[in-house]
Parts: structure tokens; sequence; C-alpha cells
């Protein structure tokens, strides 16, 4: 890492919200959000422990944070548990009749799930563990289509103290295999299939080939979605239903050390094993909780609705944890957002009358190039917010998202966060601030953000640098799990004494953030360092584009030279006409330092099967190498392969 990275992009529109939502807002005004930020951070004992007096322990803590860089403690000595707080408070308030999920399967089957329903669920599963010889401090792999059984197997773990590791349905054999080995995991929860795109997704086989190389795996449970004839090992595999129906639904949820790991989680790296990033319990309790009830302004008659998987830190935290937490009514569903026609999302959100939606940038772009027709044949008027998560939102796509979908009347919080940090961390609250296109916006409370330089020094408003976090927050990840070293040495080393998030960006005069992209994909051009994202935004906002990414490649002269991967709207094509066209487009929205030396027409950029852009394998494209590293997290290998002959 050196030298500043530059900002280009220039976006002045701003968006307040209306006054009906701002009048009736958990947190209706800047005032309001400013003194309690203040307080998170001049007061944070009293400001954290009057929001975790809002959850239920069994043990209060000692210490609200005790900090050792880079360890945490947060409310060191407290006894908690998130599936009693997720389930038992609201059941015994009288909210057992709440319903906690509207499902829906991809072929249109339907589940609706009540508090109390779940409870049960939740207790039966939990018994069904213990009695398959799961206790508590032992790792259990989750590897599930999005069906209720993910939930009530996440939600049963953090009940009787087993670590869960949420392995992602799509994944292959040989990425449980790095996953179970690396967590030693006891037991492992399926499915024979979930369905995705009209077809069955095998998921069973996968882990009966995985298994042959995971000698700590005692017990398989097999939840039956398909009906696919599936291998069942004696002794080893079991099916769901046949235990559920011995169990008892009265488990008493755990009383669990506050620092008790909840979950790991992992992430691929560019190199090397993924790492495990460690969730601990009462934190990251109080972190998700907060988080949904403010950023979403989460009301009790809401229908919250976030597209995520739960095999992402997005699923775990905006869907099993911190809706729950909040008592909220959610929708899920389990399969592709086009399937069986482009509209089923917006089907949905008029069937069940969703009232919060929240998705990814990656799945607005696709929205957008469908094309309107899609949505305004739905009424989507029961929406009052909308909010995006998973990297920054270029300003063409989120005032689609609003004007489209959200009728120009939904206030958009886009949020910046990781699967590290556990809880957003940047904002805007709906009630509170102005919108800007493009902007993460302002830090959330107890978080205190800064943009550096390599050296640690604060970089003056409006110019690039490295984004970090100046002090310890209630969600963070603990350490990657069972490597301290890697903690250190990866997110509190690069940068003295702040965790470093890997993200450029910067901070304008009203004390907004730009997220600029990963500092691994700032692109340097003739000295000038400057950050994908912004270039990718200029590329969107030229009507002929529906998304675009950018990367670096080796240039004699200039260093680095920009490679361009674009895919068009609709059914137009690309010619030369059209790049030179973009090039100048480029030069216009943020100076001719940033116009692409090459632009690629791609059908599909390659991406994770998350939504995020796996712009490593780009760079590989653009400079002619071999493609290494850990694909694990590719959702579709026949995008690359078509890309290394785009023209």
């Amino acid at each position: 890492m050196s030298e500043r990275i530059e900002s280009v992009l220039h976006e002045e529109r701003r968006f307040s919200p209306p006054a009906s939502f701002r009048a009736s807002a958990r947190i209706g005004d800047a005032a309001t959000y400013q003194e309690l930020y203040r307080r998170s951070l001049e007061e944070p004992d009293a400001f954290w422990s009057e929001v975790a007096s809002e959850l239920h322990w069994f043990r209060r803590w000692d210490a609200v944070l005790e900090w050792e860089e880079p360890f945490a403690r947060w409310f060191a000595g407290g006894t908690t548990n998130l599936s009693y707080n997720a389930l038992d408070r609201h059941v015994e308030a009288g909210l057992g009749n709440k319903v906690a999920f509207f499902w829906e399967g991809e072929p249109g089957d339907r589940r609706v799930l009540t508090y109390a329903e779940m409870l049960r669920e939740v207790g039966t599963f939990a018994n069904v563990l213990k009695a398959r010889g799961v206790t508590k401090g032992d790792r259990v792999a989750i590897y599930l289509p999005m069906i209720p059984e993910a939930a009530i197997a996440m939600l049963a773990c953090a009940r009787i103290g087993a670590t869960h590791s949420v392995v992602f349905g799509g994944f292959s054999a040989q990425a449980l295999v790095d996953r179970i080995v690396d967590a030693d995991a006891k037991a492992v929860i399926t499915a024979d299939g979930g369905y995705r795109r009209g077809k069955v997704l095998p998921l069973k086989p996968a882990v009966d080939e995985a298994l042959q190389r995971c000698p700590s795996v005692e017990t398989v449970i097999t939840v039956r979605r398909t009906g696919s004839d599936v291998n069942m090992e004696p002794g080893r595999d079991h099916w769901w239903h046949d235990l559920a129906k011995h169990a008892s639904p009265d488990c008493p949820a755990e009383p669990l050390d506050a620092e008790h790991p909840l979950y790991i989680l992992y992430t691929s790296g560019s190199t090397g094993k993924p790492k495990g990033v460690l969730h601990t319990t009462g934190g990251y309790m109080v972190g998700t909780y907060l988080s949904t009830k403010h950023v979403f302004d989460l009301k009790p008659n809401d229908v919250f609705w976030c597209t995520a998987d739960v095999g992402w830190v997005t699923g775990h935290s905006y869907i099993v944890y911190g809706p729950m937490l909040n008592g909220a009514t959610q929708i899920m569903y389990e399969g592709a957002p086009t399937h069986p026609a482009p509209d089923r999302l917006w089907s949905m959100v008029d069937r069940y009358k969703a009232t919060v939606f929240y998705t990814a940038p990656t799945a607005i772009r696709a929205f957008m190039k469908l094309g309107d027709a899609h949505p305004s044949r739905h009424d989507l008027t029961s929406l009052r917010l909308l909010g995006t998560v998973g990297e920054p939102i270029n300003p063409e796509a989120w005032t689609w998202y609003r004007r489209v979908i959200g009728g120009d009347r939904c206030p958009v919080v886009d949020t910046w966060w990781q699967t590290e940090t556990g809880a957003i961390m940047l904002t805007t609250l709906p009630g509170a601030h102005d919108a800007k296109p493009g902007s993460a916006g302002l830090p959330f409370f107890g978080v205190e953000p800064a943009i550096v330089d390599v050296d640690g020094n604060d970089v003056a408003r409006d110019d690039g640098g490295y984004l970090v976090m100046k002090r310890p927050w209630p969600s963070m990840l603990r350490t990657v799990y069972g490597d301290d070293d890697r903690y250190r040495n990866q997110y509190w080393s690069e940068i003295p004494h702040v965790y470093f998030a890997g993200d450029g960006a910067r901070r304008d005069a009203d004390g907004y953030f730009w997220i600029m992209g990963r500092v691994d994909d700032v692109v340097n051009v003739s000295g000038h360092r400057l950050g994908t994202m912004e270039v990718e935004s200029a590329l969107v906002s030229h009507e002929a584009v529906a998304e675009a990414a950018v990367v670096g490649r080796p240039d004699e002269i200039k260093g680095q030279g920009i490679v361009a991967f674009v895919t068009l709207e609709g059914d137009r094509t690309g010619d030369d006409g059209l790049r030179s066209a973009l090039r100048d487009h480029v030069a216009k929205e943020i100076g001719s330092i940033a116009k692409p030396d090459v632009i690629h027409f791609a059908e599909a950029l390659p991406k994770t099967r998350s939504g995020k852009i796996m712009r490593r394998l780009l760079r590989s494209v653009a400079s002619g190498e071999e493609l290494s590293g850990d694909v694990s997290t590719l959702e579709d290998r026949s995008v690359v392969e078509k890309l290394t002959g785009a023209g």
C-alpha cells in the first residue's frame, strides 16, 4: 500500500426523507442522531448498557468492554442466549401468534410460521441435536437451501451453545471440505436438494462426496425438500423429520457467556485457505438488534424482506438474528429472483405487502437491465423503505431503484459493512438524513471511522484514502478461527492501531463516506491512484450500459492501463462506435485520466454466488494471465470462459 487514492466521482444530487416518513420515524431529525452518536462515542458504557438492557440476560455483565488490542470482550461476565432473545422473549410478551416468516419456495409452495411455531420447531431440533451428541462448544456445519429449516437449525445451535458454520448451498464439495475440516465440525445439516432456476440443486450428494475427507463428522441430518433419491449411510445419516418425530419441543435455552462463539463464517481469499471469521454472542446480538431497529426504522407492523441467502453474513445478521431480535415479520424466498418470470420478486412484494426491501446493487442493476415494465405490473405501494448491501452502488442504479421500485417516495439506505464487522457500520438513517446517491452515508452508533494515509494520518476532506475504524464495536469479529496471528496481521497491522477494512474511501464536506472500492482494485494510472467504483459509475451513467467492472493491467508507459468490461442494456450490441462514445463519456464525467484503454463488451460478468463481481479474475483476463486462487465462490464458470474471448 502506498500513496493516496484520488477521488474523481462528482455526484451532487440529494434526496430528503418525505415529511410523512420523518414524522413517524424512530429517529426523525439529524440533531437527534447527532446527540445519540456523540453519546455513543463519549459515554460508550452508558450507551451500550442501555441498548443491551432492552434484551434478556441471565446474568448482567461486569464490564461493557475489555480491550487489549486487537482482542475485545464485550459485555464481559454477562450470560445470555440469542435464540431466547429471538423467540422466547416475544412469545412470553404475547406475540406468539405474530408471523415470523412468510416463506415461499421457488416452485410456488408456501408456509407461514409464527413466533410460537418457530419456538417449537427450534426447541424440537435443539433436542434432536442434543440426542445426536452435539453439545455446547461443538461445531455444526449447515448446508441448506433458503428454507425455514436453515433459520431453525441456526437458532437451535445458538440455543444449546453449538457454534454454527453455514456454508452457502451452491458451494462445491471441495468448499465444504475446506470449511468442515477447518472448523472440525461434528455434524452436518443438509437437504436432499433445493430449487434454483427451475432445476433441483443437489446438496446431499455433495455432502457425501465431502465427507470422504472429513473424519470429524459423526452425524448428517437431511431435510426432505425435493424428494430426490439420496444415499443414506446407516448410523451416520438421518432424516430430519424422522428424528423430529421423537423429540420434545421443550428445550430450555442455555445461558451462554457473552463471548461464547456463536458462529464461524468463511470468506474466500485470493490465495490460500478461506478465512473463518468468528463472531461471538453478546456484542453481536446487541449490534444486530440496534442496527436493524434504526437503519430500517423497523415498526411492529412492518413486513421486512432481505433477499440475501443465509449462507452470507447478510442473511445471518439481517434475516435470522437482527430482525428476529426485533420481533419482525419477514419474507423468505428459496429461489432465483427471475424465475419463472422476471417479475417474481415484485409479485411477492405485492402479494405479501412488503414494507422494507433490502437487496444488492448487482440485483438492482440486473432488474434495471430487464426494464421498468416488470415492476410496473405490480402494486409496490406497500413499500416504505429500500436498502442496498454488498458493494458500492453506482448513482444511476440508486436513482432507478428509488424511482421505479420506491415510486420516488421511499428513502433508500445504502449500507456499508462486512462479514468481519457483523453489522452495519455506515449508512444514512432514513428519517434523519438526506441521502446522496452512491454514498454509504454516515457512521452508525459506536462506530468511529476515519480516512487515513498509509501511516495512519487523517487525510483532508474529499481526498481519497484508506477506510479504518479507530475503536472496537460490539458486533466485530473476535478473530480468524484457530488463527489469532492471521487476525492480527490481516486486520490490525497494515495501519497502526486501527482496524483496516481493505476499502478505499473518501469523506465529503458533510461527513458522508463514499466507498471507492477495494484497495486491491485501485488502478494506478500515470501516478494517479483511481478507485474502480468511480470509473464504473461513470460508465453505468451512460444510457447504453447496464453494468461495468473496471480493472488495471500493466502498461509500460502509464504503469497501469484501465480495462473495462461492460454489459449493455436490453438487446443492444457493442461496436467500435460505442467504445469511442463510452471513452468520451468517462472523460466528460470524471476526466481524461480515467478513460479506459480497452473496453470489452460481455454478456455477463463473473460474480460470486452472493452477487459480487470477481475483479481478481477480470484482472487475470485483462492481463492475459491464467486464472488462479480460490474460485469456489464463482457462480458460473462459463462466464469467465466467454470473457477470455471477449471483444
